[in-house]
């Protein structure tokens, strides 16, 4: 068993929405990110490189790298679960949880677990997303930006 720790931040601005776990979720901020800014998908992607040891988010997906300009994270992802797949990784569990504000995920959590749940082609119960504010303290609760962290654990099969 491997056990990774992801995590990305971004800075956010006046806007109409923001990706958020795959799911498009509107409010008056956005992104400020090269690909859709999904820091959800990001840690998670960071978590899981980080637990098969391949290295990280901006080692795969450099963001001076114009063909992952306005990506979709969840196609970013799908390229590491490709590797994790031909290196007989599974993924075990995750473990989500989204520091900001704004917006307020609760509304959103189900359809973010169901997202990955079916991006990671594993069960709901293993995808855990939690939220949480800083209390109006650091550079989230000033509104001047979002985080994420993200917990895996991965186990590889004997490839037979």
């Amino acid at each position: 068993m491997r056990i990774g720790h992801g995590y990305d931040a971004h800075k956010i601005k006046s806007g109409n929405g923001m990706i958020l776990g795959g799911v498009d979720i509107k409010c008056d901020y956005s992104i400020e990110a090269h690909s859709d800014g999904d820091i959800i998908v990001h840690s998670l992607i960071d978590a899981l490189l980080g637990a098969a040891a391949y290295g990280d988010l901006g080692t795969f997906f450099p963001s001076d790298d114009d063909n992952f300009k306005d990506i979709s994270s969840l196609s970013l992802l799908s390229t590491v679960l490709d590797k994790l797949s031909h290196d007989s990784y599974k993924i075990n569990n995750v473990d989500i949880t989204y520091v900001g504000q704004v917006p307020k995920l609760l509304p959103y959590r189900q359809a973010i677990r169901k997202n990955l749940s079916d991006a990671l082609q594993i069960e709901i119960e293993k995808i855990s997303c939690k939220a949480t504010t800083t209390d109006e303290l650091g550079f989230e609760g000033k509104l001047e930006g979002i985080s994420c962290h993200c917990m895996v654990l991965i186990d590889r099969s004997d490839k037979c």
